[in-house]
Order: C-alpha cells, then structure tokens, then sequence
C-alpha cells in the first residue's frame, strides 16, 4: 500500500560539498582577482565555471528527487483517501479543529 520512499543523502551531501566548493571559489576569485594575471585568470574563471555546472547538475538532480517523492506522497494520499474516506474526513476535521483554536488563542 504506501511504501518507503527511499532517501538519497549522497545527492544532497554533493550538492551541498558543490555549493561549499562554488562558493570558496567565488570568494578566493573576489579576494585574489585583481592580482591574477592572463593565464592564472583563465585557469580560475575555467575551474569556477565547473564547480558552477557541477552545481547546477546538483540543483537539477536534486529538483528531480523532490519531484519524485512529491508525486509519490501524492499517490498513496489519493490511495488513504479513496481506502479510507471516513477517516479522511475526521482527520481533516480535527486538524481544522486544532487550527481553529490555535488562530482563536492569539
């Protein structure tokens, strides 16, 4: 009926380990640009530009595993509501209950 959704932390820690990495890059070139010189400025801006597209790949692989989960969350909730729609209808109603006393509280 609902499954596990599988996690994928090594996605997320290279993603983050990319962004970690981009960021460093940008800061050191911001910190020693104006004393690079033709060939040193070409090697740097050609490094940034990879750790930027690394990145960016990151961004869409991880976008692509939210999307995943999304839709797999969104099919075993459809499946719980037409299995179980009384159910539904109390858990909605309580958690509008919770919500109304908690707006009414402030």
């Amino acid at each position: 009926m609902i499954e596990k959704i599988p996690t994928q932390t090594n996605t997320r820690d290279q993603l983050v380990n990319d962004l970690k990495s981009v960021i460093g890059d940008a800061e050191s070139w911001l910190r020693n640009g104006s004393q690079l010189t033709g060939e040193e400025l070409k090697s740097a801006k050609a490094r940034f530009e990879q750790t930027l597209a690394s990145a960016k790949v990151g961004l869409i692989n991880a976008e692509e595993t939210v999307v995943e989960r999304t839709k797999v969350a969104a099919k075993a909730t459809d499946e719980y509501v037409k299995d179980n729609p009384w159910k539904s209808v109390g858990l909605g109603a309580a958690i509008g209950v919770v919500i109304g006393m908690l707006i009414v509280r402030k």
